[in-house]
Order: structure tokens, then sequence, then C-alpha cells
């Protein structure tokens, strides 16, 4: 495995400090240098920012635990742990050794969603400002969250450091449910069936052109200030 190459990153990474909240309950002893050291061994290679700056997506943090997984609680040296994550990658679900036949997918499930005490360590917050989030429809409404909404939530406390608190956000949120309706109607346009795979994947790419115009048009507001 190569170093991650230099791009933009999309939306819903996380930063190590982010990762080591989400997996620090599980794995007390997890530091910064411990993560810099997997990527190093090439067991590990988050994105990078332009800046050089390291993001996880949710495929890498459960990568992180399947090997810290495999050193804790199956005594494997790292030289057979990347022998696990080459057959993984290939596809394969290998045989852990020494591990009574057992396959990496029946060690480690991946871990999709979070408590509400999960997502606020994660975000560095607590459950009354998540509260807020919710109460303002920013965050759904439930008792487990999505892993990207440690992401999400992360640019609710920041934008709120800046003044910008939940409520203020509220406009945005009815926005982009428009958005979203007017992106459904551009599918259907197109024959395709809602809720079918092809009709997600259709607005899916949409969402991502709005937000790439929606960047455009407010650069452009703060170049002209």
């Amino acid at each position: 495995m190569g170093a991650a190459p230099l791009r933009a990153v999309p939306m819903g990474l996380l930063s190590i400090g982010q990762v080591l909240a989400a997996l620090q309950e599980e794995f007390a002893d997890l530091t910064p240098s411990k993560l810099r050291f997997l990527e190093d061994q090439g067991l590990v290679t988050p994105e990078r920012t332009k800046s050089g700056y390291r993001k996880f997506s949710q495929e890498h943090v459960e990568r992180v635990r399947l090997v810290l997984t495999l050193q804790r609680d199956h005594y494997l040296p790292l030289k057979k742990i990347a022998e696990v994550l080459e057959e993984i990658d290939a596809g394969r679900d290998p045989v852990i050794p020494g591990a009574s036949q057992r396959s990496a997918s029946t060690i480690l499930t991946s871990k999709e969603v979070l408590s509400s005490d999960e997502l606020c360590r994660a975000a560095a917050t607590n459950k009354r400002f998540l509260g807020e989030a919710i109460a303002a429809g920013l965050l759904p409404a439930t008792e487990v969250f999505p892993f990207d909404s440690i992401a999400q939530l992360t640019a609710l406390v920041k934008l709120a450091q800046a003044g910008l608190t939940p409520r203020h956000l509220r406009s945005l949120r009815i926005a982009a449910e428009r958005e979203a309706e007017m992106l459904a109607l551009a599918v259907s346009s197109r024959g395709d069936k809602q809720g079918s795979p092809r009709a997600v994947d259709g607005s899916l790419e949409l969402v991502e052109y709005l937000e790439t115009v929606r960047s455009g048009v407010l650069r452009r507001k703060f170049g002209t200030l």
C-alpha cells in the first residue's frame, strides 16, 4: 500500500482526534502516534487534504479496529496482520491464524451506528447541544446515529462557536429539504423509480453537483467582500 494521494477530501471524514474519540473506549492505549505508526506500516492509508492533514472514512476506522483487535485479542504480529488485510483487500474472508478457524468477518463486526454518548464524545460536545441540533431538524431524532453524524455534529459545533447556533440554521434545513424535493423530481423525470438503487445513485450524484455549485457561489460571494 502506497501513501494516500493528495486530493480534495470528501465531506464526512474524521480527523485523528475524532478517530481517537470514537475508538479509545474500546482501545484505551490508542494514541495519535500509534495511528501514524499503523499508517507508516501501510496497514491503513487515510485520505490526505491538500494541506497534508489525515482524514479517515468509516472504512479506515473499521480497518484500524480490526488491526487493533488482531493485536490485542489474537496476538498477531504486524506482518501477519498485513497478510490478513491483503486477503481482505482481495475480496476474501481469511481465516485468522490461531483463532480456531474463525474468519475476519466473524471476529469483528463493523460498527456502523453510535450511541448519543459516543457521538457527543467524538464531536467534543454534550447532549444538550445534540438536543438543540435534533430540535432544529439538523440531526435525526433517534437513539443511535449513523457514522457520518460525527462530522455533521462537529461542523455544527464549529458553526456555533462562530455564533451560528442550530437554531439559526433551521432555514438551512428547510432549504435542503426543498432541494431534496427538486432533485427527486429531476431523477423521477428520467424514469427512475423512486427508492430504486438507480434513483438513489442518481440523486446522490446530483447532490454532489449541487454542493459544488453552492460552494462556488459562496466562495465568490466572500471573494467580493
